[in-house]
């Protein structure tokens, strides 16, 4: 088994009815050591949502590979829904996948019909584009901030923990 690979383990439990332990072996993809985040219940990155120039309170985390939409039964589950958005009547119900490999993120566009954008000098229409943390991009006319997640920084506590003779 690789370190690229889940493994879940069943044991014996009486109540389940299992009598011998089993191993399911799921391939999952490598994730570079650049696009693991530092605090996991926060998600490797995440996507602000911007309006009138400012960042929201809104924010969508981001666990790569991402696809990004609106969800629509006959297609399936997508893992960040914009529905909720006013902004997402202009997103397509599979827009955008974020991914990250070798330590590069990435927005790709699903064949939108309203586009995927990044902030450039000013908005480029984009297939496939690099984006970095604190970059603008857009989703038809929903608009967010692309943050990766960082550790949090040291507070002065922290460093005072340390006693001096």
């Amino acid at each position: 088994m690789t370190d690229s690979d889940n493994q879940i383990e069943a044991t014996n439990d009486e109540a389940s009815g299992l009598d011998e332990v089993s191993t399911v072996t799921e391939n999952q993809p490598e994730i570079a050591p650049e696009c693991v985040p530092i605090d996991p219940s926060h998600g490797f990155a995440r996507l602000v949502v911007k309006r009138s120039g400012v960042e929201t309170d809104v924010e969508f985390p981001i666990n790569p590979p991402a696809t990004i939409g609106r969800f629509d039964p006959a297609l399936g589950p997508i893992d960040i829904d914009l529905a909720s958005l006013p902004e997402g009547n202009y997103v397509s119900r599979k827009h955008a996948k974020i991914t990250c490999e070798d330590g590069v993120w990435k927005v790709t566009d699903l064949g939108s019909s309203n586009g995927t954008f990044v902030l450039r000098d000013d908005f480029e229409r984009v297939e496939t584009a690099d984006i970095t943390d604190g970059q603008e991009i857009a989703l038809g006319n929903a608009r967010f901030v692309f943050h990766q997640a960082r550790a949090e920084p040291e507070t002065e506590s922290d460093s005072s923990s340390e006693t001096t003779a």
